[in-house]
């Protein structure tokens, strides 16, 4: 068992999301062992994953990376990244690795860097397609060899077990695909001998950065320091404090149980986990366990194209049309439906100031939203086609129904709607879904089958040795 503290230094919720300047200049001087970031999530939806396109800004990546990278070189620290791009898949990896080498020649960096991909090859998942060892997750419906065939990218989630095996291979970058968030961060820890449950437990709370603070930020530093029998939470930024709710809450983030949290290969438990308030904005966690499980599973991740999406944003004030929105909604969507019985696409109605958050799941009874009718709404018209033409259409002849549609009680004819912008209809392109969310097992995590690889470079001022 380790006998001396590691310190860890989360330095954003998603890299990109940025930090303050002070903050990472504080974390610094605790000189840490090792700085860890998540790049992505599965959070923004299906589009980015199947694109191949990031959702965090180019600039502000290279931005966070930069001080990152200068600052591991210097403190000869390792500096690990998981979920490049955003998504993890091998266009998200290269984007990443472009801004990495960009900086590395800028500013005249030199390191042993592992590059870690996390694609999956469809031959080998539709070998387990038909050895029937794809398990759905809840709600998910069973992984078919169609669905499959649709998939553009496709990303295992890795564990710890690629980045410890990077780590002891000599890399001072690592630069991860797809990644089950927590390992980024408990990599190193686990490389040196430290308890799984609390380096894993560590990793959960760490990776979003300063949300897990009071009061929570997505673009702040956290700081954990980590001993053979618990780990300390921190925040940099005096500004911001961890408290035992705080640090408690943010352990249920994104789960539905309380006292297990899944994983590739394993569960933590959490049921004789302690939060204790230490002073000084610091909480210390004691507690945590981690549960192998046999076989090693993991979650594969994978997005398919569904159509073509336009939508057109508009405002409603009349309260006559307000209180009758349903119906109204209803009646242009069957006049829109008789002027085209060729158009292929669907419409949808998104109402803000109702249910546009929870839509069908908002648990507010009719009768109470009409008993607090809004003096405003906000209605996003969204259509979904087979083509970007067909969805245009269906979004502008719907949008030009409701403008003008006759409701009972209807007193002004100049239109029914306010429009924010102009033009008022807006192309999105293409349109994703989630095909592919189901665990799968595998034999060996660091070299799981059909990946193409991880590559040990040596990067010496933005060139390959």
């Amino acid at each position: 068992m380790p006998n001396q503290e590691l310190r860890v230094l989360s330095p954003t919720a998603i890299l990109g999301y940025g930090f303050p300047e002070e903050s990472f200049k504080r974390a610094l001087d605790r000189k840490p062992h090792v700085i860890a970031v998540d790049a992505g999530s599965s959070d923004p939806g299906p589009y980015y994953l199947g694109s191949g396109k990031a959702f965090t800004n180019r600039a502000f990546v290279k931005r966070d990376l930069r001080y990152m990278l200068v600052a591991g070189r210097k403190l000869n620290i390792p500096v690990i990244v998981g979920t490049a791009g955003g998504s993890g898949a091998e266009p998200h990896l290269k984007w990443c690795y472009d801004i990495i080498m960009e900086i590395a020649k800028e500013e005249g960096l030199s390191f042993k860097m592992a590059v870690i991909p996390s694609d999956v090859s469809k031959e080998v998942v539709r070998r387990a397609i038909r050895a029937g060892t794809i398990e759905s997750l809840s709600f998910v419906p069973p992984l078919t060899e169609e669905a499959l065939d649709a998939t553009t990218n496709l990303v295992a989630q890795l564990g710890p077990e690629p980045l410890v095996q990077a780590l002891q291979d000599g890399a001072e970058v690592v630069l991860a695909g797809r990644c089950y968030d927590p390992a980024n961060f408990a990599a190193l820890p686990l490389l040196l001998g430290y308890d799984e449950g609390l380096a894993i437990h560590m990793g959960k709370i760490l990776e979003c950065g300063a949300i897990a603070a009071t009061p929570g930020s997505g673009a702040d530093c956290a700081f954990a320091t980590l001993t053979d029998h618990s780990f300390i939470l921190e925040a940099p930024n005096p500004k911001r404090q961890f408290t035992i709710a705080s640090a408690a809450a943010h352990t249920l983030y994104e789960k539905s149980n309380p006292y297990e949290l899944p994983g590739p290969g394993g569960i933590l438990d959490l049921r004789h986990c302690s939060f204790t308030d230490i002073g000084n904005g610091r909480v210390e966690v004691q507690g945590s366990r981690h549960i192998r499980t046999d076989p090693y599973k993991v979650k594969l991740e994978g997005a398919r194209p569904v159509g073509y999406r336009s939508i057109s944003i508009a405002g409603v004030r009349d309260p006559i049309m307000i209180a009758s929105i349903d119906q109204i909604l209803e009646q242009v969507s069957a006049q829109v439906r008789s002027m085209g019985s060729e158009n292929r696409g669907q419409v949808f109605f998104h109402v803000y100031g109702r249910d546009g958050v929870m839509g069908s799941g908002e648990i507010r009874l009719k009768t109470q939203w009409q008993s607090q009718k809004p003096y405003e709404l906000g209605i996003v018209i969204e259509s979904v086609a087979p083509t970007q033409e067909e969805a245009e259409t269906l979004t502008s002849v719907t949008r030009s129904t409701l403008l003008h549609y006759g409701y009972e009680g209807r007193i002004s004819t100049a239109g029914n709607l306010a429009f924010p912008f102009s033009p008022s209809d807006i192309s999105m392109g293409t349109v994703y879904e989630f095909s592919v969310y189901h665990l799968m097992p595998i034999d060996d995590p660091v070299q799981f089958p059909g990946s193409k690889g991880r590559k040990m470079l040596t990067v010496d001022k933005g060139r390959i040795l």
